[in-house]
């Protein structure tokens, strides 16, 4: 009987210390029923940040100042981008080197706005060459070796134009097309297309010239055209800037009131404007596609699949619907 008693208190004594020790587990046992935490990784603590190269072609003309202020009105919605804006300052070969550093700077993402199609297409390519992912804005680059490419349909947008011109001119006139710059797609589409929408009319094209997207040229080119042509009907110009130098010129030579002004680009500070001060007739939105390209770009760098062109909306602006904001074309 006090056999039997020592044994149970040691049994009981053996249960209370293996108690004890359960207690004091650390949870390594695999019969534990403690929970380990993860430790927080990088994306749950901090969001990530990325480095955006914006390569712009020039800042000489407004659409392009607004093109850049729309890309950074975008981005400053995103805390974790830093944009690095560089003018190329209408220097092909000064575009050339930038996109070159911002190849050497690593930077997460590009986007760039071509001054010349041909001689970028090499750096672009390099870029992706690189990993980093290129979006062309605006003016396209040879070939197919960029991430996405952004910008309206300057072609349609050109025979846009050139049928409203026909239309407006009862399909007969003498006209001078101040040009783009014709080595940029944005100019040859303008160009190609505008032909297509005067195409059997008896409208006459009696000047032309490069004036490069620049307002100054604009209005040199216009003097000699006034100076060679008694009779003019119309300016079509590449560009609202263009369009205004030709209006400073014919209103310098007091011919402004014979002679009707169509540009493009439509911005309200610019084109919009100068349709309700009546200097232009008609202005066509050319969109510059600087949100959609921050926009675009967040959705790159989040691995996400983006539609590799996206083609933008126009309008058409004239005195008669201006104030109700323009009219879209089909």
């Amino acid at each position: 009987m006090l056999s039997t008693l020592r044994n149970l208190l040691a049994l009981t004594a053996a249960c209370l210390f293996a108690g004890f020790l359960s207690a004091c587990d650390t949870g390594t046992s695999s019969n534990s029923a403690t929970t380990t935490q993860p430790t927080p990784t990088a994306s749950t603590t901090a969001e990530k940040s990325y480095t955006i190269g914006m390569s712009q072609a020039n800042l000489g003309e407004p659409w392009r100042v607004q093109m850049n202020a729309d890309v950074k009105a975008e981005a400053d919605k995103h805390s974790n981008i830093k944009m690095i804006f560089k003018d190329a300052q209408n220097d092909t070969l000064k575009q050339r080197s930038h996109v070159e550093e911002f190849i050497s700077q690593g930077v997460n993402l590009l986007i760039i706005s071509p001054k010349e199609a041909q001689p970028l297409t090499e750096p672009v390519a390099k870029a992706m060459d690189a990993g980093i992912p290129v979006i062309v804005l605006d003016r396209r680059v040879l070939g197919d070796k960029y991430t996405q490419f952004i910008g309206a349909d300057n072609k349609k947008i050109g025979k846009a134009a050139g049928e409203w011109i026909k239309k407006t001119l009862n399909g007969k006139g003498n006209i001078v097309e101040l040009k783009g710059l014709m080595t940029s797609t944005p100019g040859q589409d303008r160009n190609s297309g505008f032909r297509e929408g005067i195409a059997g009319s008896e409208i006459k094209i009696v000047f032309e010239a490069d004036m490069k997207w620049l307002e100054p040229d604009a209005r040199k080119e216009m003097e000699s055209a006034l100076s060679r042509f008694p009779q003019l009907d119309l300016v079509y110009a590449h560009n609202d800037p263009g369009a205004h130098g030709a209006y400073l010129a014919a209103k310098a030579a007091g011919r402004e009131k014979q002679i009707k002004f169509v540009g493009i680009d439509a911005l309200p500070q610019e084109g919009i404007a100068y349709v309700k001060q009546g200097i232009l007739d008609a202005t066509f939105q050319y969109p510059t596609g600087g949100a959609e390209a921050i926009q675009n770009a967040m959705k790159i760098l989040d691995k996400q699949q983006v539609p590799r062109e996206i083609t933008l909306g126009s309008r058409l602006f004239t005195k008669e619907d201006v104030n109700a904001g323009g009219e879209p074309l089909p």
